[in-house]
């Protein structure tokens, strides 16, 4: 290395001494100046690679601390192109230095190792049978069967109650079928290959999956066994189960046996993650479609709903195998689900079952409000309150459809489907399970027309948030279809009187647009009002929208993540899509007749779900202040993203003067890009901390910018005609200085005085010493060694700034030549005196003037990433100007960027400055 630059000194020392007195031939001058101009693309390239690492990295730290999913696709791929970037960087500061660390890549490799061992995808031990009868499953078996599945194996084997008869498709048996012919690898592919943030790529990636699913054929061997569990018949009841008739294959099923085939993924129905109504159920299928449907359910875990759900939940697709039930149908004559808690306080010591006629599938996919029982858990346990809905259709078997809606007997339409004796049992039977498991059950129920109760599902209970309710109080749950409001109409005028659980009708407030309903998710929220009734007005869907549905059904799910609240005309507590509401922390209030009519053009609406309004316009004292939670956080893909950003984000080397500046004390890919960067300029411009800039072929502006008192020094490498002439000595001239760009910077630099930092008021002003004291890299004043590495990389058309004003860095690149598509203008940003969120406000101010200006803006956090291109050369110079003004202009006002007091002049000046010096058509 040292020879290289003895040589190149040479070289700028004598630049201009003719070859016969002695000076450098003109081939070995063109040769350095070739091999030095490589350098400075090697340079170029560094830089490039540490604003992709750095951006990389910006946006990892935005997706741990927000609220938008992510799942392991999006993990792996940033850990990947993280570690590919720092690679690059690794490799051009070597080509740069004639390899002077080589332990770099050593170091590089063994923190790229321990991210692979976080990121790599769960392995599942082989073996076990491919399919088991449920009269074996236990819960101890829920990793091979799913917990549906086990759980049901488990009231069998341990309680003895009634359950159907039948066999589950193992993880085991769903791993033969997907490791056939590559079908997972080749789903992997597509998966890996989407945007599965954007909800139409969503639908056109979960059409083509299931499809590939769809058309695989299942391997002969698990073909073989599903046939031999559906041809089998009905066994004696276990040894070890408590005496209780054996339901086989005939009871609650009719003349035919036929079959419901559900999921059973492992994770679904756990008390994080329900799953609920997100995979696919078919029922009454007869025996000969079984393989069909078999692979119907597996392909539901491709489906929109899942997809999204995972997504929002963090949890990777590897984690859920899907097992498949196969149960025998069950005729039954009513159902429905029972919570032997309230699921909006388990505080409450109430049972709540919810009740239709005909088969449960009406209870849980929301397509109708149900008879609501609320049972008191006191002993004797008595029903304490009932909610009649009408019920005008019932689901039934039938023997082409599977199940169809048929209409209810005039006369039975608003009668309870079940009587005060059943619901007292079943209250009784949802007491035992929460005893049994030790936690609140939620309880999927059936009776036969002989009168058995049959369980179709138990599973955990999640309550719902209740940090918004009031403490002892609890919301109504139910299926109240809205007609205790005045004749039905739930418009402001109506009056419904007291409501169940403590609350009641205000006689002042808010005007309202809606009154009644059932809450079945606590909690208020507000946004512009979104009627959803196809797939298509998902697409449009606005984020922090109130969805407004017809039915509560589980297809619209996937926009929960998005919603801020949701309003159904049809719909109870027990129903899917309320679930996944009260697991998302989401406002919802169901039984509102006409509610799509009337809220269609209703724009931004407020709705107060425990006090079973909605309100036009946005109301701040209904809606407090409680931040939205991060569903994300403790899923496994949040955990691994966590881990691995241990290995990323953190920045150790702080101090460059300090002995622990160097490659083996880099413990993260943020050390290995911050060395490298400090020593490539270190390398190119001849730089230290101690010599300042000594390097061949850099001289230093004798132009200087006084900034708060400080002298701001430049240092200049002309690279192609930067200069206009050839300057000896180590001072250039301004006027000697040809390099359009970099005139174009320095005039928007110095186009008005700096008027010194803004005022700032106590709170800015201990954000600054807190921020000071917390940070050793930071120093109170400008003049620090920070302030004088300011770096300009030119030639005739282009130039490269490096520079640190204070707490500031920044880097600005820009290509102004004749041919327009090769010019462009990118600014880098990153850095301040205050606290974290005040420094992110300054970026986004800076980000929103460039986005006025036409640059495309990143902001993530206080880290800013703007460009542009293919703009004719002097509307380019103009951008140029825009930014240098920026770079002055907009130091320290991260100070008051929340007083806008102080803040909203300085924002009208910065404007009318840039409107007179660097004016852009618009």
């Amino acid at each position: 290395m040292g020879g290289f630059f003895h040589t190149l000194g040479t070289l700028f020392r004598r630049q201009d001494a003719p070859a016969q007195d002695g000076g450098v031939p003109d081939a070995e001058t063109e040769r350095l100046r070739a091999l030095y101009r490589e350098r400075c693309s090697r340079f170029r390239l560094l830089l490039s690679a540490n604003k992709s690492a750095l951006e990389i990295m910006a946006d990892m730290e935005e997706a741990l601390r927000g609220v938008r999913p992510f799942g392991m696709t999006y993990v792996r791929g940033a850990c990947t192109r993280a570690c590919a970037s720092v690679f690059q960087i690794v490799r051009h500061l070597n080509a740069l230095s004639d390899d002077r660390w080589p332990e770099l890549e050593t170091k590089f490799d063994e923190i790229r190792a321990g991210i692979e061992a976080v990121v790599a995808p769960h392995v599942r031990a082989d073996g076990g049978p491919l399919v088991l009868p449920i009269a074996e499953t236990g819960v101890d078996m829920a990793d091979q069967t799913g917990g549906k599945m086990a759980n049901l194996g488990e009231i069998r084997r341990r309680l003895g109650i009634t359950v159907p008869d039948g066999f589950v498709v193992t993880a085991t048996g769903y791993q033969c079928f997907m490791e056939a012919g590559g079908l997972q690898e080749e789903i992997d592919r597509r998966v890996q290959a989407a945007d599965a943030t954007r909800l139409d790529e969503v639908f056109a990636l979960s059409a083509s999956i299931q499809q590939l699913i769809l058309s695989a054929p299942v391997p002969d061997e698990l073909a073989d066994a599903i046939t031999a569990q559906v041809e089998r018949p009905a066994g004696p009841p276990p040894h070890d189960a408590p005496t209780a008739p054996h339901p086989g294959t005939g009871a609650c099923t009719g003349a035919e046996v036929r079959f419901a085939v559900r999921s059973s993924a492992v994770g679904e129905d756990s008390l994080d993650a329900s799953f609920a109504g997100q995979y696919r159920s078919e029922l009454n299928v007869p025996p000969e479609d079984v393989l069909d449907t078999f692979k119907d359910i597996v392909a539901s875990k491709y489906g929109v709903t899942a997809m999204t759900y995972r997504l929002a939940r963090g949890i990777p697709d590897e984690d859920v195998p899907m097992c498949v039930g196969c149960l025998v149908m069950v005729d039954a004559v009513a159902g429905g689900v029972a919570y032997s808690r309230n699921p909006l306080n388990l505080r409450d010591n109430t049972v709540v079952i919810n009740a239709v006629p005909g088969l449960p599938k009406a209870v849980v996919d929301g397509s109708f409000s149900p008879d609501v029982f609320v049972v008191s858990r006191e002993v004797p346990m008595a029903v304490a309150q009932r909610q009649i809905a009408a019920k005008p259709q019932r689901f039934v078997r039938d023997p082409i459809e599977g199940v169809r809606l048929e209409d209810m007997p005039s006369d039975m339409v608003d009668a309870p489907c079940i009587d005060d004796a059943r619901a007292l049992e079943i209250a009784a039977l949802a007491a035992g399970f929460e005893v049994f498991y030790g936690e609140p059950q939620d309880i999927e129920w059936a009776v036969c027309p002989e009168g058995e109760l049959t369980i179709l599902q138990s599973r955990p209970l999640r309550e719902a948030r209740h940090d918004e309710l009031p403490e002892g109080e609890c919301a109504p749950v139910g299926g109240a279809d809205g007609a205790d409001a005045a004749g039905g109409d739930v418009v402001a005028a109506a009056e419904s009187g007291p409501l169940p659980g403590g609350y009641g009708c205000a006689d002042s407030g808010p005007p309202v647009l809606l009154l009644g309903g059932t809450p079945v998710s606590p909690g208020a929220g507000a946004g512009l009002a979104h009627v959803v009734r196809k797939d298509m007005d998902l697409l449009s869907f606005p984020d922090g929208g109130v969805l407004v549905i017809e039915r509560a059904l589980p297809r619209w799910a996937p926009l929960l993540s998005r919603a801020s609240a949701v309003v159904a005309e049809a719909g109870g507590a027990a129903g899917h899509l309320a679930s996944v509401a009260r697991e998302y922390g989401v406002p919802a209030l169901f039984g509102l007749p006409r509610a799509a009519e009337l809220l269609e053009h209703a724009g931004i609406v407020t709705v107060d779900a425990d006090n079973r309004r909605v309100h036009p316009g946005r109301i701040e004292d209904i809606l407090g202040h409680a931040p939205r939670r991060n569903l994300m956080e403790g899923s496994p893909v949040h955990t691994a993203l966590s881990e691995a950003a241990r290995l990323v984000l953190p920045l150790n080397l702080l101090d460059p003067e300090s002995p622990q500046f160097a490659p083996a004390h880099c413990r993260t890919l943020h050390d290995i890009t911050r060395f490298c960067h400090e020593k490539s300029v270190e390398v190119l411009f001849g730089v230290s901390d101690h010599m300042g800039a000594t390097g061949p072929g850099t001289q230093r502006l004798g132009k200087q910018l006084r900034v708060n008192g400080t002298k701001l020094q430049y240092w200049l490498l002309d690279i192609d005609g930067g200069f206009r002439k050839p300057v000896p000595g180590p001072v250039v001239d301004l006027a000697d200085i040809a390099s359009a760009p970099m005139l174009a910077l320095w005039d928007g630099m110095t186009a008005v005085p700096w008027a010194g930092p803004p005022a700032t008021d106590a709170r800015g002003f201990l954000s600054v010493m807190m921020e000071s004291t917390v940070n050793p890299d930071l120093e109170p004043t400008a003049a620090t060694t920070l302030a004088n590495r300011n770096f300009l990389m030119i030639s005739r058309d282009y130039c490269n700034l490096q520079a640190r004003f204070g707490y500031h860095f920044c880097t600005v690149e820009a290509m102004a030549a004749d041919n327009p598509h090769e010019n462009y203008v990118t600014f880098q940003f990153k850095g301040g005196a205050a606290s974290a969120d005040r420094r992110t406000l300054r970026a986004r101010f800076v980000g929103e003037v460039l986005e006025a200006r036409g640059f495309r803006a990143d902001v993530k956090d206080d880290a800013l990433f703007a460009s542009l291109e293919g703009l004719p050369k002097e509307r380019i110079l103009t951008l140029v100007r825009g930014v240098g003004y920026l770079l002055i202009h907009t130091r320290q006002i991260d100070m008051v960027a929340h007083n806008e007091r102080v803040f909203g002049p300085i924002r009208d000046r910065i404007a009318a400055d840039l409107a007179r010096i660097a004016p852009v058509a618009g």
